[in-house]
């Protein structure tokens, strides 16, 4: 069974993808969810991200403190180091254990959908990589509007990410989302290829 990364810049257009592929019956591990889900679930993550950030990292019902935790980590580069590692290894471990599972139910291969695949080195432990990429206005207009955040805001996010060129460069599969080309037959494509194994 094939491990394939998927990854692209913020807005790119990465889930999308991912719903495609999943309608194919293509089990898809959502690295950014679980590390959502591990910060408030895993007590290990938990006293480590409380030891970082001070008590105020959780609410009273024990929920993440997401905009006190982006305040402080986004103004000191050295916190959210900090913070990736505690997070990125706890979340490479829970995605060993998913793939285990996969592995027991026979599928062709796994998609591994994570937003920093190169940034963090876990692409090492993949077969193959697929990049979503898509125009930077379109991708900086689709945040804007998904999530609410201006435009200087995203542009810094875009920065702190290896450049889309990079990553496109290092990909064995590319599928373009710029509004114009087709995603369904670009997916299908790969889809096909991945299933024969090349």
């Amino acid at each position: 069974m094939l491990k394939v990364g998927i990854t692209g810049g913020i807005g790119s257009g990465k889930t999308t993808v991912c719903k495609i592929f999943a309608t194919l019956g293509i089990p898809i591990y959502y690295a950014d969810d679980r590390a959502k889900w591990l910060m408030v679930n895993s007590p290990a993550l938990q006293t480590g991200i409380i030891n970082l950030f001070g008590k105020e990292a959780y609410n009273e019902e024990g929920q993440l403190n997401r905009a006190y935790i982006g305040g402080i980590a986004f103004k000191h580069p050295k916190k959210l180091q900090k913070l990736n590692a505690l997070v990125h290894p706890a979340v490479f471990v829970d995605g060993e254990n998913w793939q285990q599972e996969q592995f027991a139910l026979q599928v062709p291969y796994t998609l591994k959908e994570a937003a920093l695949l190169y940034e963090t080195g876990s692409h090492k432990f993949l077969d193959k990589m697929i990049v979503v990429t898509a125009p930077e206005e379109m991708r900086i207009e689709r945040v804007m509007k998904r999530d609410g955040l201006d435009r200087e805001a995203i542009q810094d996010r875009i920065a702190r990410q290896m450049p889309a060129a990079e990553k496109v460069a290092q990909a064995d599969y590319i599928i373009t989302n710029d509004g114009q080309q087709l995603l369904i037959p670009q997916v299908l494509e790969i889809h096909q290829q991945l299933l024969a194994g090349s």
